[in-house]
């Protein structure tokens, strides 16, 4: 069982470290967009007690403002 979770702690820095880099050549509007979406989905994961369909509609609404904020 420890094995399992070494690996799934290293899978996750991993994943961490290659999706910060995926940021480095987006523009401001794209950084705004993605913030948004995922603000949206933990105050839409909160509101609806963890239901994917308020997580999901909230990182919608969330990017939307997200990429409408200059």
């Amino acid at each position: 069982m420890n094995a399992i979770k070494k690996i799934a702690a290293s899978a996750t820095v991993i994943v961490m470290v290659l999706s910060l880099s995926a940021c480095a050549n987006m523009s401001r509007q794209d950084r705004n967009t993605a913030a948004g979406a995922g603000i949206g989905a933990v105050g839409g994961a909160i509101l609806t007690g963890g239901s994917g369909i308020g997580t999901v509609g909230g990182a919608a609404v969330g990017g939307v403002i997200g990429n409408q904020m200059k």
